[in-house]
């Protein structure tokens, strides 16, 4: 079975990185940039076949290790 977990910046909170990121884009003349927030993506891949298990699981996982939930959130997708 396969999972990604997505990890952003809550709404609210700087994100220094994305600024910088938007300028870079906005010097290499990509035109209609509004504005860009970064995040981190995990890629995982799980044992067993119990959608439910797996995505408790990962929940944990997010909340414990992967994001810092005071400053960002994160969505967990199963996708088979």
């Amino acid at each position: 079975m396969k999972a990604r977990i997505t990890v952003t910046l809550r709404a609210g909170i700087l994100d220094p990185q994305g600024r910088a990121i938007e300028g870079a884009l906005r010097s290499l003349g990509i035109a209609g940039v509004a504005s860009v927030r970064q995040g981190k993506v995990f890629d995982i891949e799980l044992e067993g076949t119990d959608r439910g298990a797996a995505e408790a699981a990962l929940k944990d996982a997010a909340d414990k290790l992967l994001a810092n939930t005071v400053i960002e959130n994160y969505r967990v997708e199963v996708v088979g």
